[in-house]
């Protein structure tokens, strides 16, 4: 039934990043017709594992569905050509011809991106930034990532790697970076910057820190970025406070991006995005106040993400379906 329904238009979309690997089946609507998530093999296993993994839920989900191709979002570096990894910090991957690789097993035509490019093309086409053309989409999670949608097309620049926000500098001399530079912006707006912030709290044995210490009986090592946003949600003036920091952060890079690309739409998404306008109200007033020429030019508008988790899945299968030849891309009619 699933054959004779769907036909040609099925693409599997791939989301990998440093703990799971998510995939799915994928329609043109970008209704998600089955699902597979598993972790990530331990970064100190070889490529070839990671490589074995994704073939591994492709196989199980192609099992169940005519799919004509495959769409691989990756948190790292790719090529302009959207078929090498050139850097994946958390999956050992260094200058990796994955869509030769995987197409070669699959038998299947295989797309490689960005997985915050995937997560803002899911983004554009079925959530948040529907019928947008400028938009730039932030992930906050761990650190900061982020994609830039300029005219209705993905902007991905000359060697593929546009769109890394994190790390733009936004404290000369500032707090270390993993990335090997200080002051980076996923240092103040990340959730990274979030538990640090919480941790050195506890650690200081602040008296406003109160319902954290106890939360952790103390232990500052415990405290997670998610805990924070939760006691902020319950109304704690320590954590309100720091996400309130997070935000005003998070807005004064926003309105670094938009003096750069001028979008009419700001779309935030990742796991720190979850706390709402205790973290977007904060980002709404830094963008206002820190806006060049404000007063006397429009606003982009600042919104959340609308399809959470599956937006890189979801994504990475609507551009391996856009990179099909036009006959292969119509849905057979039913019968």
């Amino acid at each position: 039934m699933n054959r004779v329904r769907y036909g040609h238009a099925l693409t599997v979309g791939v989301d990998i990043g440093g703990t799971k690997v998510a995939a799915g089946v994928v329609t043109p609507s970008g209704r998600v017709l089955a699902r597979v998530r598993t972790e990530t093999p331990e970064r100190s296993k070889s490529p070839a594992v990671v490589e074995d993994t994704i073939v591994s839920v492709v196989e199980e989900l192609r099992a169940g569905y005519p799919v004509r191709a495959v769409g691989v979002g990756a948190a790292g570096f790719v090529d302009e050509r959207r078929a090498n990894v050139l850097f994946a910090p958390h999956l050992s991957w260094r200058e990796e011809p994955l869509r030769e690789a995987l197409s070669s097993r699959l038998g299947l035509p295989v797309v490689v991106e960005n997985d915050a490019n995937a997560a803002a093309w899911a983004e554009v086409g079925f959530g948040a930034a529907q019928g947008v053309d400028d938009v730039v989409v932030v992930n906050l999670g761990t650190g900061i990532g982020g994609a830039i949608v300029l005219n209705g097309r993905l902007y991905r620049g000359r060697y593929g790697l546009a769109g890394e926000f994190g790390h733009m500098t936004v404290v000369p001399g500032g707090h270390r970076c993993e990335c090997g530079n200080r002051g980076c912006w996923e240092q103040y707006a990340s959730g990274n910057a979030l538990t640090r912030e919480a941790r050195e709290l506890v650690a200081s044995e602040s008296p406003v820190a109160r319902a954290l210490h106890q939360a952790v009986a103390g232990d500052a090592a415990r405290i997670t970025g998610p805990l924070v946003s939760e006691l902020a949600r319950k109304g704690d003036r320590a954590c309100t406070e720091l996400m309130r920091d997070a935000g005003q952060w998070l807005g004064a890079g926003l309105a670094n991006l938009a003096a750069a690309f001028d979008p009419e739409l700001f779309v935030v998404g990742g796991g720190v995005s979850e706390a709402g306008d205790l973290l977007l109200g904060p980002a709404r007033e830094a963008l206002e106040r820190g806006l060049t020429g404000r007063g006397y030019r429009p606003e982009a508008r600042v919104v959340p993400a609308a399809l959470g988790n599956e937006a890189g899945l979801v994504g990475a299968a609507a551009l391996a379906r856009d990179a099909l030849p036009s006959r292969m891309r119509r849905p057979t009619r039913r019968r």
